[in-house]
């Protein structure tokens, strides 16, 4: 699928595919007939009915897991937004590559097929603080790029990002979409100092009240006040929508990246999952306006889908427990009277 317009999108968004409730029916049953009491594998419990619900089987599975991590640089940064040169994209993108960045050693460790994506590192987005950072072709051309880097017959994606200068676009499209203002959503990103918080935060209220005409549109917020990499997790988690893959979520950019979307429909956000809560300012108060709760909670900000690559590894867990315990039958131990 090819999304030419806006309108093409919310037309997908008006008519999303679901998972299996009968798959989902049956991945019940068996945890109720497995050696525990009912319920006291937790959270363990809903994910591994969740993983089925979304994959239409009664034992999921986790053979072609992707993690996606999306690239793009911002024209905000010439703004003083960012404690890092916008030159450390690029950098960092290298680093994937070579395997030398913290996602790779988890994305081996979780199993897991890591597909780095830059978009157009050398044209920054325009600073949206003057101009819109992307004109609709633009932001719907990043859009298809991350649809098309999700393999139509995985298991599991996590999608995260890299790009100097992107909580601050995460936070304005928080703002646009959820309202709220700056100090609201902005928080110190990778470590910038009060004068640079305040900078941030001023380009933030400059942006909402330049772009004030357009805030009743969610998709057109995030053409003009996101970012490349932003619209390419949106088009990844548009694309496993389509093949109803589950999907991890990483940090408060890889959740922002969705929220115009959900804000067309909320149940876009079904086959989603929080990886983590990150240390980042705003993120648990975004998750908390989403409904998501997240799996984990390790005081991470790294981005990079670090934290869904983190979480990859529980849901192994939940898939271990729901695949490979005995039930009261095959273990010759007694269940709950009746």
């Amino acid at each position: 699928m090819q999304f030419d317009s806006l309108d093409d999108i919310r037309e997908f968004c008006r008519d999303l595919p679901g998972g299996d409730t009968g798959a989902a029916e049956a991945a019940l049953r068996r945890q109720q007939v497995l050696t525990k009491p009912p319920g006291s594998l937790g959270r363990l419990e809903e994910l591994a009915i969740w993983l089925a619900h979304w994959q239409a089987r009664e034992i999921p599975a986790l053979d072609r897991v992707t993690v996606a991590v999306f690239a793009g640089n911002h024209g905000v940064t010439a703004r003083g937004v960012s404690a890092y040169p916008q030159a450390v994209t690029g950098q960092m993108v290298t680093n994937f590559v070579a395997g030398g960045a913290a996602i790779n050693q988890l994305a081996g460790l979780a199993g897991a097929d890591l597909r780095v994506v830059p978009i157009e590192l050398e044209r920054p987005t325009r600073d949206f603080t003057v101009a819109a950072a992307m004109d609709i072709d633009e932001f719907l051309n990043a859009v298809d790029i991350g649809y098309r880097t999700v393999p139509p017959d995985g298991d599991l994606v996590a999608v995260g990002e890299m790009g100097i200068g992107n909580t601050t676009t995460a936070a304005v499209l928080c703002a646009a979409v959820l309202g709220g203002g700056a100090a609201h959503w902005a928080g110190r990103g990778t470590g910038v100092d009060d004068a640079g918080l305040a900078r941030k935060r001023a380009a933030i209220e400059a942006t909402l009240d330049l772009h004030r005409a357009i805030l009743g549109d969610p998709l057109t917020i995030a053409a003009a006040l996101g970012g490349r990499e932003l619209a390419g997790i949106a088009g990844a988690v548009l694309a496993a929508r389509r093949h109803r893959i589950p999907v991890l979520l990483d940090g408060f950019v890889a959740t922002a990246a969705v929220v115009p979307f959900a804000r067309l429909d909320i149940a876009i956000l079904d086959h989603c999952r929080a990886g983590h809560v990150s240390a980042e300012f705003a993120h648990r108060e975004l998750l908390r306006q989403l409904g998501l709760k997240p799996l984990l909670d390790l005081g991470m900000r790294l981005g990079e889908a670090s934290g869904a690559g983190v979480a990859i590894l529980l849901l192994r867990a939940a898939l271990a427990c729901h695949m490979r315990m005995a039930t009261f039958a095959e273990a010759g131990v007694s269940g709950v009277d009746p």
